[in-house]
Protein backbone atom coordinates (compact mmCIF):
# COMPACT_ATOMS: atom_id res chain seq x y z
CA UNK A 1 0.00 0.00 0.00
CA UNK A 2 0.95 3.96 -0.64
CA UNK A 3 1.55 6.05 2.37
CA UNK A 4 -0.80 9.11 2.20
CA UNK A 5 0.78 12.69 3.25
CA UNK A 6 -1.16 14.70 5.74
CA UNK A 7 -3.91 16.91 5.29
CA UNK A 8 -5.51 14.97 2.94
CA UNK A 9 -8.54 12.20 3.68
CA UNK A 10 -6.26 9.14 3.79
CA UNK A 11 -7.87 7.78 0.38
CA UNK A 12 -6.23 5.49 -2.64
CA UNK A 13 -5.97 8.75 -4.40
CA UNK A 14 -4.12 11.09 -1.78
CA UNK A 15 -1.78 8.04 -1.11
CA UNK A 16 -1.72 7.58 -5.32
CA UNK A 17 -0.41 11.03 -5.43
CA UNK A 18 1.72 11.55 -3.40
CA UNK A 19 4.44 12.23 -5.60
CA UNK A 20 2.63 15.20 -7.08
CA UNK A 21 1.25 17.37 -4.24
CA UNK A 22 2.92 19.97 -3.04
CA UNK A 23 2.01 22.54 0.21
CA UNK A 24 1.02 26.35 -0.63
CA UNK A 25 1.63 28.75 1.73
CA UNK A 26 -1.12 30.35 3.94
CA UNK A 27 -2.01 34.51 3.39
CA UNK A 28 0.45 36.20 5.68
CA UNK A 29 -0.84 39.55 3.96
CA UNK A 30 -3.34 41.78 3.16
CA UNK A 31 -4.29 41.87 -0.66
CA UNK A 32 -5.91 44.30 -3.59
CA UNK A 33 -7.11 42.29 -6.49
CA UNK A 34 -10.04 42.00 -8.88
CA UNK A 35 -11.26 38.67 -7.94
CA UNK A 36 -11.02 36.59 -4.80
CA UNK A 37 -12.24 32.79 -5.49
CA UNK A 38 -12.92 30.80 -2.16
CA UNK A 39 -12.02 27.54 -2.53
CA UNK A 40 -9.67 25.30 -4.53
CA UNK A 41 -11.73 22.33 -5.89
CA UNK A 42 -12.90 21.95 -9.70
CA UNK A 43 -15.16 24.93 -9.53
CA UNK A 44 -13.07 27.38 -7.87
CA UNK A 45 -10.08 26.78 -10.10
CA UNK A 46 -11.57 26.78 -13.46
CA UNK A 47 -12.88 29.91 -12.70
CA UNK A 48 -10.16 31.50 -11.68
CA UNK A 49 -7.97 30.42 -14.72
CA UNK A 50 -11.19 31.68 -17.32
CA UNK A 51 -10.93 35.77 -15.05
CA UNK A 52 -7.18 35.23 -15.08
CA UNK A 53 -6.65 34.57 -18.90
CA UNK A 54 -9.07 37.54 -19.53
CA UNK A 55 -6.28 39.73 -17.86
CA UNK A 56 -7.75 39.65 -14.35
CA UNK A 57 -5.73 40.05 -11.02
CA UNK A 58 -6.87 36.79 -9.39
CA UNK A 59 -6.31 34.78 -6.05
CA UNK A 60 -7.96 31.69 -4.47
CA UNK A 61 -8.15 31.28 -0.65
CA UNK A 62 -8.36 27.70 0.24
CA UNK A 63 -9.04 26.81 4.06
CA UNK A 64 -7.33 23.40 3.27
CA UNK A 65 -5.80 21.62 0.43
CA UNK A 66 -6.07 21.95 -2.93
CA UNK A 67 -8.54 19.49 -4.24
CA UNK A 68 -9.25 18.85 -0.89
CA UNK A 69 -12.89 18.06 -0.61
CA UNK A 70 -15.21 16.62 -2.68
CA UNK A 71 -13.06 17.47 -6.12
CA UNK A 72 -10.28 15.02 -4.72
CA UNK A 73 -12.61 12.09 -3.61
CA UNK A 74 -15.29 11.38 -5.85
CA UNK A 75 -15.46 8.40 -8.24
CA UNK A 76 -13.47 9.96 -11.07
CA UNK A 77 -16.60 9.59 -13.47
CA UNK A 78 -16.98 12.62 -16.43
CA UNK A 79 -19.97 12.39 -17.59
CA UNK A 80 -22.70 14.42 -19.81
CA UNK A 81 -25.60 16.45 -18.77
CA UNK A 82 -26.55 17.23 -15.04
CA UNK A 83 -27.70 15.53 -12.23
CA UNK A 84 -31.47 16.91 -12.36
CA UNK A 85 -32.05 15.38 -15.49
CA UNK A 86 -32.51 17.56 -18.87
CA UNK A 87 -36.24 17.44 -17.95
CA UNK A 88 -35.94 18.95 -15.16
CA UNK A 89 -33.64 22.08 -16.69
CA UNK A 90 -35.75 22.16 -19.62
CA UNK A 91 -38.70 22.75 -17.23
CA UNK A 92 -37.07 25.75 -15.49
CA UNK A 93 -35.05 27.66 -18.57
CA UNK A 94 -36.49 25.70 -21.83
CA UNK A 95 -35.82 23.92 -24.14
CA UNK A 96 -33.85 25.80 -26.23
CA UNK A 97 -31.83 27.18 -23.44
CA UNK A 98 -31.34 23.79 -22.06
CA UNK A 99 -30.07 21.96 -25.13
CA UNK A 100 -27.33 24.69 -24.95
CA UNK A 101 -26.68 23.73 -21.72
CA UNK A 102 -26.39 20.11 -22.67
CA UNK A 103 -24.13 20.88 -25.63
CA UNK A 104 -21.94 23.05 -22.76
CA UNK A 105 -21.87 19.30 -20.91
CA UNK A 106 -20.20 17.85 -24.03
CA UNK A 107 -17.74 21.10 -24.92
CA UNK A 108 -16.91 20.57 -21.19
CA UNK A 109 -15.39 17.08 -21.16
CA UNK A 110 -13.78 18.65 -24.53
CA UNK A 111 -12.35 21.15 -22.47
CA UNK A 112 -10.96 19.45 -19.39
CA UNK A 113 -9.17 17.15 -22.26
CA UNK A 114 -7.77 20.14 -23.65
CA UNK A 115 -6.59 21.02 -20.42
CA UNK A 116 -4.91 17.89 -19.55
CA UNK A 117 -2.96 18.23 -22.92
CA UNK A 118 -2.06 21.28 -22.99
CA UNK A 119 -0.58 21.21 -19.44
CA UNK A 120 0.74 17.63 -19.08
CA UNK A 121 -1.57 16.76 -16.60
CA UNK A 122 -1.16 12.72 -16.36
CA UNK A 123 -4.42 12.01 -14.41
CA UNK A 124 -4.82 8.19 -15.61
CA UNK A 125 -7.90 9.07 -18.55
CA UNK A 126 -9.63 6.38 -19.81
CA UNK A 127 -12.55 6.71 -22.15
CA UNK A 128 -15.53 4.89 -21.95
CA UNK A 129 -18.97 4.98 -19.77
CA UNK A 130 -21.60 2.56 -19.04
CA UNK A 131 -24.81 3.15 -17.00
CA UNK A 132 -26.59 -0.14 -16.25
CA UNK A 133 -30.08 -1.57 -15.21
CA UNK A 134 -29.97 -3.57 -12.51
CA UNK A 135 -34.02 -4.06 -12.27
CA UNK A 136 -35.83 -5.28 -15.71
CA UNK A 137 -38.42 -2.66 -15.05
CA UNK A 138 -35.52 0.17 -15.46
CA UNK A 139 -34.02 -1.26 -19.10
CA UNK A 140 -36.97 1.49 -20.04
CA UNK A 141 -35.76 4.26 -18.77
CA UNK A 142 -32.48 3.40 -20.75
CA UNK A 143 -33.98 3.19 -24.05
CA UNK A 144 -36.24 6.67 -22.92
CA UNK A 145 -33.22 7.83 -22.24
CA UNK A 146 -31.66 7.35 -25.49
CA UNK A 147 -34.49 8.63 -27.62
CA UNK A 148 -34.26 11.38 -25.77
CA UNK A 149 -31.13 12.18 -26.28
CA UNK A 150 -31.73 11.99 -29.97
CA UNK A 151 -34.72 13.80 -30.39
CA UNK A 152 -34.04 17.17 -27.92
CA UNK A 153 -30.56 17.16 -27.30
CA UNK A 154 -28.99 16.26 -30.65
CA UNK A 155 -26.62 13.34 -29.60
CA UNK A 156 -27.15 9.90 -31.10
CA UNK A 157 -24.26 8.64 -30.12
CA UNK A 158 -25.55 6.10 -27.34
CA UNK A 159 -25.71 2.36 -27.63
CA UNK A 160 -28.01 0.03 -26.01
CA UNK A 161 -26.36 -3.12 -24.80
CA UNK A 162 -28.92 -6.35 -24.01
CA UNK A 163 -28.50 -8.73 -21.52
CA UNK A 164 -27.23 -11.38 -23.64
CA UNK A 165 -24.16 -9.03 -24.58
CA UNK A 166 -23.68 -6.88 -20.95
CA UNK A 167 -20.99 -9.64 -20.10
CA UNK A 168 -18.82 -8.55 -22.52
CA UNK A 169 -19.14 -4.75 -20.98
CA UNK A 170 -19.52 -5.82 -17.29
CA UNK A 171 -18.98 -9.54 -16.04
CA UNK A 172 -21.78 -9.77 -13.60
CA UNK A 173 -24.78 -11.21 -13.12
CA UNK A 174 -26.52 -8.07 -11.12
CA UNK A 175 -27.62 -6.03 -14.22
CA UNK A 176 -29.79 -6.63 -17.15
CA UNK A 177 -28.67 -3.82 -19.56
CA UNK A 178 -26.62 -1.40 -20.26
CA UNK A 179 -25.91 2.08 -22.42
CA UNK A 180 -22.36 2.22 -23.65
CA UNK A 181 -21.51 6.41 -23.83
CA UNK A 182 -18.22 6.66 -25.87
CA UNK A 183 -17.88 10.65 -24.41
CA UNK A 184 -17.76 9.56 -20.95
CA UNK A 185 -14.19 9.24 -19.63
CA UNK A 186 -13.20 7.95 -16.04
CA UNK A 187 -9.95 9.63 -14.21
CA UNK A 188 -7.76 10.11 -11.33
CA UNK A 189 -9.27 13.39 -10.16
CA UNK A 190 -7.10 14.04 -7.39
CA UNK A 191 -4.03 13.87 -9.76
CA UNK A 192 -6.05 16.02 -12.24
CA UNK A 193 -7.08 19.19 -9.75
CA UNK A 194 -3.24 18.91 -8.68
CA UNK A 195 -2.36 19.47 -12.40
CA UNK A 196 -5.08 21.92 -12.43
CA UNK A 197 -3.83 24.08 -9.56
CA UNK A 198 -0.49 24.02 -10.98
CA UNK A 199 -2.26 25.14 -14.57
CA UNK A 200 -4.51 28.01 -12.98
CA UNK A 201 -1.13 29.53 -11.09
CA UNK A 202 0.44 29.31 -14.92
CA UNK A 203 -1.73 32.17 -15.65
CA UNK A 204 -0.73 34.15 -12.75
CA UNK A 205 -3.35 33.27 -9.96
CA UNK A 206 -1.92 33.15 -6.89
CA UNK A 207 -3.22 29.81 -4.31
CA UNK A 208 -3.12 30.11 -0.46
CA UNK A 209 -3.96 27.05 1.62
CA UNK A 210 -4.71 26.94 4.99
CA UNK A 211 -6.53 29.95 4.80
CA UNK A 212 -9.82 30.13 6.08
CA UNK A 213 -12.44 32.85 4.92
CA UNK A 214 -14.05 34.44 8.80
CA UNK A 215 -16.43 36.06 6.58
CA UNK A 216 -16.78 38.64 3.89
CA UNK A 217 -18.85 42.33 3.74
CA UNK A 218 -19.65 44.26 0.85
CA UNK A 219 -18.80 47.43 0.58
CA UNK A 220 -19.24 50.88 -1.54
CA UNK A 221 -16.90 49.84 -4.78
CA UNK A 222 -15.61 46.55 -3.45
CA UNK A 223 -15.79 43.62 -1.51
CA UNK A 224 -13.47 42.99 1.64
CA UNK A 225 -13.07 38.96 2.42
CA UNK A 226 -11.54 38.53 5.86
CA UNK A 227 -8.76 35.71 6.67
CA UNK A 228 -7.99 35.81 9.96
CA UNK A 229 -5.61 38.89 10.86
CA UNK A 230 -5.98 39.80 6.89
CA UNK A 231 -8.40 41.44 4.28
CA UNK A 232 -8.27 40.35 0.54
CA UNK A 233 -9.85 43.74 -0.78
CA UNK A 234 -11.90 42.35 -4.12
CA UNK A 235 -14.27 43.75 -6.62
CA UNK A 236 -15.84 40.85 -7.30
CA UNK A 237 -15.86 37.49 -4.90
CA UNK A 238 -16.40 33.52 -6.52
CA UNK A 239 -18.00 30.93 -3.22
CA UNK A 240 -16.93 27.85 -4.35
CA UNK A 241 -16.78 26.27 -1.30
CA UNK A 242 -19.76 23.95 -2.06
CA UNK A 243 -20.21 21.41 0.87
CA UNK A 244 -17.99 23.51 2.76
CA UNK A 245 -19.89 27.07 2.64
CA UNK A 246 -21.21 26.53 6.43
CA UNK A 247 -21.55 30.06 8.07
CA UNK A 248 -19.49 31.97 5.66
CA UNK A 249 -22.78 32.70 3.82
CA UNK A 250 -25.68 31.48 5.65
CA UNK A 251 -28.50 32.03 2.96
CA UNK A 252 -26.61 29.80 0.48
CA UNK A 253 -25.73 27.52 2.95
CA UNK A 254 -29.31 26.86 3.76
CA UNK A 255 -30.17 25.90 0.33
CA UNK A 256 -28.08 22.86 0.35
CA UNK A 257 -27.31 19.84 2.62
CA UNK A 258 -24.25 18.20 3.22
CA UNK A 259 -24.34 14.54 2.66
CA UNK A 260 -21.48 11.96 3.45
CA UNK A 261 -20.68 9.65 0.29
CA UNK A 262 -17.99 6.57 0.72
CA UNK A 263 -16.01 4.87 -1.79
CA UNK A 264 -13.59 2.03 -1.25
CA UNK A 265 -11.06 0.03 -3.17
CA UNK A 266 -9.91 -3.24 -3.34
CA UNK A 267 -5.46 -4.37 -3.38
CA UNK A 268 -4.51 -4.74 -7.20
CA UNK A 269 -6.32 -7.35 -8.73
CA UNK A 270 -3.91 -7.84 -11.65
CA UNK A 271 -4.95 -6.95 -15.33
CA UNK A 272 -6.31 -10.32 -16.17
CA UNK A 273 -8.94 -10.39 -13.35
CA UNK A 274 -9.52 -6.56 -13.74
CA UNK A 275 -10.26 -6.90 -17.71
CA UNK A 276 -12.13 -10.60 -17.02
CA UNK A 277 -14.50 -8.27 -14.92
CA UNK A 278 -14.81 -5.05 -17.08
CA UNK A 279 -13.32 -5.95 -20.58
CA UNK A 280 -13.40 -2.46 -21.56
CA UNK A 281 -12.42 -0.80 -18.54
CA UNK A 282 -15.30 1.68 -18.70
CA UNK A 283 -16.71 3.45 -15.83
CA UNK A 284 -20.07 1.95 -14.62
CA UNK A 285 -22.81 3.35 -12.73
CA UNK A 286 -26.18 1.77 -12.23
CA UNK A 287 -29.71 3.58 -12.63
CA UNK A 288 -31.16 2.81 -9.12
CA UNK A 289 -32.40 5.45 -6.96
CA UNK A 290 -29.66 4.66 -4.73
CA UNK A 291 -27.41 4.44 -7.49
CA UNK A 292 -23.82 2.44 -6.98
CA UNK A 293 -20.62 3.34 -9.13
CA UNK A 294 -17.45 1.83 -10.19
CA UNK A 295 -14.29 1.46 -12.51
CA UNK A 296 -10.67 0.09 -12.22
CA UNK A 297 -7.73 2.03 -11.33
CA UNK A 298 -4.51 2.34 -13.43
CA UNK A 299 -3.11 -0.08 -11.38
CA UNK A 300 -5.93 -2.67 -11.77
CA UNK A 301 -7.99 -2.17 -8.77
CA UNK A 302 -11.73 -2.02 -8.38
CA UNK A 303 -12.59 1.28 -6.94
CA UNK A 304 -16.54 0.96 -5.68
CA UNK A 305 -18.93 3.69 -4.42
CA UNK A 306 -22.37 4.84 -3.30
CA UNK A 307 -23.34 4.52 0.25
CA UNK A 308 -24.02 7.75 1.59
CA UNK A 309 -25.72 9.07 5.09
CA UNK A 310 -27.25 12.15 5.36
CA UNK A 311 -27.27 12.65 9.45
CA UNK A 312 -23.58 12.60 10.12
CA UNK A 313 -20.93 9.94 10.78
CA UNK A 314 -19.20 7.01 8.94
CA UNK A 315 -20.79 3.63 8.54
CA UNK A 316 -19.53 0.62 11.06
CA UNK A 317 -16.31 -0.82 9.52
CA UNK A 318 -16.35 0.84 6.21
CA UNK A 319 -14.27 -1.15 4.01
CA UNK A 320 -16.29 -4.35 5.34
CA UNK A 321 -19.31 -2.54 4.29
CA UNK A 322 -17.56 -1.64 0.55
CA UNK A 323 -16.53 -4.81 0.27
CA UNK A 324 -19.97 -6.64 0.66
CA UNK A 325 -21.31 -4.49 -2.11
CA UNK A 326 -18.50 -5.05 -4.33
CA UNK A 327 -19.53 -9.02 -3.90
CA UNK A 328 -23.42 -8.20 -4.47
CA UNK A 329 -21.74 -6.84 -8.18
CA UNK A 330 -18.90 -9.63 -8.32
CA UNK A 331 -19.23 -12.38 -6.79
CA UNK A 332 -15.89 -13.18 -8.35
CA UNK A 333 -14.39 -10.94 -5.46
CA UNK A 334 -15.20 -12.71 -2.40
CA UNK A 335 -11.56 -13.35 -1.17
CA UNK A 336 -9.88 -9.97 -2.32
CA UNK A 337 -8.65 -7.52 0.33
CA UNK A 338 -9.94 -4.03 0.82
CA UNK A 339 -6.64 -1.38 0.55
CA UNK A 340 -8.84 1.77 1.29
CA UNK A 341 -12.04 3.04 2.63
CA UNK A 342 -12.66 6.95 2.73
CA UNK A 343 -15.28 9.28 2.68
CA UNK A 344 -16.63 12.56 2.52
CA UNK A 345 -19.28 15.21 1.86
CA UNK A 346 -21.07 16.61 -1.60
CA UNK A 347 -23.78 19.46 -1.55
CA UNK A 348 -27.00 18.52 -2.51
CA UNK A 349 -30.02 20.89 -3.30
CA UNK A 350 -33.40 19.67 -2.02
CA UNK A 351 -34.78 18.86 -5.95
CA UNK A 352 -30.82 18.49 -7.28
CA UNK A 353 -31.16 21.43 -9.16
CA UNK A 354 -27.96 23.55 -10.23
CA UNK A 355 -27.91 26.62 -7.40
CA UNK A 356 -25.70 29.08 -9.51
CA UNK A 357 -25.97 32.60 -9.29
CA UNK A 358 -24.85 36.00 -8.52
CA UNK A 359 -25.76 38.93 -5.86
CA UNK A 360 -25.46 42.87 -7.19
CA UNK A 361 -22.62 42.07 -10.22
CA UNK A 362 -20.21 41.69 -6.96
CA UNK A 363 -21.03 37.83 -5.42
CA UNK A 364 -21.30 34.98 -7.10
CA UNK A 365 -21.27 31.29 -6.56
CA UNK A 366 -22.36 27.64 -7.87
CA UNK A 367 -23.21 24.89 -5.62
CA UNK A 368 -25.08 22.00 -5.79
CA UNK A 369 -23.48 19.71 -8.14
CA UNK A 370 -25.00 16.96 -5.93
CA UNK A 371 -22.34 14.11 -6.69
CA UNK A 372 -22.22 14.94 -10.52
CA UNK A 373 -19.74 17.50 -10.63
CA UNK A 374 -16.53 16.42 -12.79
CA UNK A 375 -18.23 17.90 -15.76
CA UNK A 376 -20.59 20.77 -14.58
CA UNK A 377 -18.06 22.28 -12.72
CA UNK A 378 -16.22 23.32 -15.89
CA UNK A 379 -20.27 24.27 -16.82
CA UNK A 380 -20.64 26.76 -13.90
CA UNK A 381 -17.05 28.16 -14.32
CA UNK A 382 -17.62 28.93 -18.29
CA UNK A 383 -21.58 30.19 -17.39
CA UNK A 384 -20.25 32.54 -14.22
CA UNK A 385 -17.14 33.71 -15.53
CA UNK A 386 -18.87 35.24 -18.59
CA UNK A 387 -20.99 37.12 -16.80
CA UNK A 388 -18.50 38.47 -14.64
CA UNK A 389 -16.43 39.52 -18.11
CA UNK A 390 -20.08 40.93 -19.63
CA UNK A 391 -19.28 38.28 -22.29
CA UNK A 392 -23.22 36.05 -21.85
CA UNK A 393 -25.84 36.42 -19.91
CA UNK A 394 -26.38 32.51 -19.66
CA UNK A 395 -25.64 32.87 -15.67
CA UNK A 396 -29.24 34.27 -15.86
CA UNK A 397 -31.07 31.36 -17.45
CA UNK A 398 -31.03 29.85 -14.10
CA UNK A 399 -32.60 32.35 -11.99
CA UNK A 400 -35.83 31.17 -12.57
CA UNK A 401 -34.59 27.64 -10.68
CA UNK A 402 -36.03 28.46 -6.75
CA UNK A 403 -33.69 26.31 -4.25
CA UNK A 404 -35.42 26.26 -1.22
CA UNK A 405 -33.73 26.08 2.11
CA UNK A 406 -34.41 23.12 3.98
CA UNK A 407 -36.36 23.39 6.56
CA UNK A 408 -35.37 23.05 10.37
CA UNK A 409 -31.37 23.42 8.99
CA UNK A 410 -28.85 20.96 8.43
CA UNK A 411 -30.20 18.14 10.94
CA UNK A 412 -33.74 18.56 10.17
CA UNK A 413 -33.20 18.26 6.60
CA UNK A 414 -30.81 15.41 6.95
CA UNK A 415 -33.17 13.78 8.80
CA UNK A 416 -35.94 14.38 5.97
CA UNK A 417 -33.50 13.42 3.47
CA UNK A 418 -32.52 10.01 5.35
CA UNK A 419 -36.76 9.05 5.68
CA UNK A 420 -36.82 9.81 1.99
CA UNK A 421 -34.12 7.80 0.74
CA UNK A 422 -35.24 4.89 2.99
CA UNK A 423 -38.49 4.79 0.90
CA UNK A 424 -36.72 5.07 -2.48
CA UNK A 425 -33.97 2.40 -1.36
CA UNK A 426 -37.33 0.17 -1.20
CA UNK A 427 -38.49 1.23 -4.23
CA UNK A 428 -34.84 -0.17 -5.77
CA UNK A 429 -35.88 -3.76 -4.81
CA UNK A 430 -39.90 -3.79 -5.11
Amino acid sequence: MFRSAPDYVDSYYAASSRHLQSERPALQESLDVDVCVVGAGFFGLYTAMELAKAGKKVVIVEASRVGWGASGRNGGQMIIGFPCGMQRLKGAMGQERAKRMFDASREAVADIRGIMAEHQIDCDLVQGHLEVAVLKRRIGDLTDWIEECVNEWGYDKLRLIEKKDLGGYVNSPRFQAGIVDPEGCHIHPLKYVLGLARAVESHGVRIFEQSKVDGYVEKSGHVEVNVGAHVVRCHQVVLASNAYVDKLDPKLAARTLPVGTFIGTTAPLGEALARSLIPHNHAVYDNQFILEYFRMTADHRLLFGGKCTYLGGTPVNLAQAMKRNITRVFPQLADVQMDYAWGGHIDITMRRMPDWGQRDGRVFWAQGFCGHGLVPTRVAAKVISDKMLAKSDELDWFAPIINPPFPGGEAVGGLMQAVGMTYYRVRDFV
